[in-house]
């Protein structure tokens, strides 16, 4: 049997995390907006991370693939945990440090979005995917828990949740790709694009 009052803490604490986390709508905004400006101009979405990051990372991709709300053309979107092939390729080849990166340097350019997930800042694979996107002069953004740390370092853009509790983190790293999401449709539906 659940124990009722461990539920509410839980739930107590999700809400003020989520309350707490409003504060990032600025830079929401202004990564959407970033976002549109770079799919407007031919340029792609990039995103990656591991575990449950990685799930973030491919349910980010395709909210732009297929469609979030409204019914709309396609945006072009990757998420790089998604190919079994390539990942067992390059762990076992180069070691799993460089999985992200020897992507992004095959991928990505300048007009990309290059977006790294990682709830504690520190995973060496999603640090070394954005120091490669910054190399080939894409927008990088380190989505993290309340320490950015290397990540943060390695990336222009920080989105960092007010929370160390990793189930806290990816629940707002939803709430914010929900949010930018929503502004990416209202950008096609005004542009017609």
């Amino acid at each position: 049997m659940a124990d009722a009052e461990r539920l509410r803490a839980e739930w107590d604490e999700h809400l003020r995390v989520a309350a707490d986390a409003g504060a990032l709508l600025p830079e929401a905004a202004s990564l959407a907006d970033r976002l549109c400006a770079a799919l407007a101009d031919g340029g792609k979405l990039i995103t990656f991370g591991n575990g449950g990051s990685a799930a973030d990372a491919q349910h980010f991709a395709g909210e732009l693939l297929g469609r979030f709300r409204d019914t709309r053309r396609p945006l072009p979107a990757i998420a790089l945990s998604t190919d079994p092939s390539v990942v067992t390729c390059i762990a076992n080849d180069f070691g799993y440090d460089d999985l992200f990166a020897r992507q992004v340097a095959a991928l990505a350019g300048p007009k990309d979005v290059v977006i790294g997930i990682t709830t504690s800042g520190r995973s060496p694979n999603v640090v070394n995917g954005l120091r490669a996107a910054r190399e080939v002069g894409a927008l990088t953004v380190a989505w993290t828990g309340a320490d950015p740390g290397p990540a943060g370092e390695a990336a222009g853009m920080v989105l960092s949740v007010p929370s160390t509790t990793t189930a806290r983190v990816q629940e707002v790293h939803t709430l914010l790709m929900h949010t930018i999401c929503v502004a990416v449709d209202a950008w096609v539906a005004s542009t017609n694009a």
